[in-house]
């Protein structure tokens, strides 16, 4: 099938925001008096937060709505962050990029376990080209489920098999091939992925779709 769509992951992928999220993590890790380190905030990655406070608890048991309390102020504390972020906090070729492919005719979207997924791309000056953005609120099982990847495509009205996705970990990879759709690894922790890539620098979209559907 012909490859039509290109599908992103936000952090990590588009967005250097690890810094960001590992802050705001470690500042609510601080506050509660939980060990966290930057090698702990790296096992997030596609993670959405549910999950993440589960790995960052490392089992300690808090009550229904502590836990929903936490959670909330840790988003609190990334949105302080997120104030600050600009195009300076693209991932190297990312913007360049994602102009070119959708010069190219494609059909983009993101896949992203973020809630500040829209606001995001806003702020990266990205959001018009996006003809549908998932993020930690839309559906109900997140990576490695299949089921925002499959949201995106249908969002986009193309076929999962002609979708590309772009993600920065091997749970996004894994949430790609069960969608049945190629893959592309952004960086070391992808490195299953149908083609592997540092950045996007050196890259064009014909390129990628030769490699991965050529």
């Amino acid at each position: 099938m012909t490859l039509t769509a290109f599908i992103f992951d936000l952090d990590g992928v588009i967005a250097d925001t690890t810094e960001y999220h590992y802050r705001a993590w470690k500042q609510l890790a601080d506050e509660i008096g939980v060990p966290f380190t930057r090698a702990e905030n790296e096992q997030l990655r596609s993670l959405n937060r549910t999950h993440s406070l589960k790995r960052l608890l490392k089992g300690r048991y808090v009550p229904p709505h502590q836990f929903e309390e936490y959670m909330d102020r840790k988003g609190r504390h990334y949105r302080a962050f997120l104030e600050r972020m600009t195009a300076k906090d693209l991932i190297p070729g990312a913007g360049e990029f994602i102009r070119a492919a959708a010069a190219f005719g494609l059909r983009l979207g993101v896949a992203s376990s973020s809630r500040n997924a829209r606001e995001t791309l806003e702020r990266l000056g990205l959001a018009p080209y996006f003809g549908a953005v998932g993020d930690g609120l839309t559906v109900a099982h997140p990576k490695p489920a299949p089921d925002i990847m499959l949201w995106v495509a249908d969002q986009l009205g193309v076929d999962p098999a002609a979708c590309v996705v772009f993600e920065d970990s091997a749970t996004g990879v894994q949430s790609a091939r069960a969608a049945g759709m190629a893959t592309v690894g952004i960086g070391p922790a992808a490195d299953d992925a149908d083609l592997q890539l540092p950045d996007f620098r050196g890259v064009t979209p014909a390129e990628v779709i030769q490699a991965v559907g050529g």
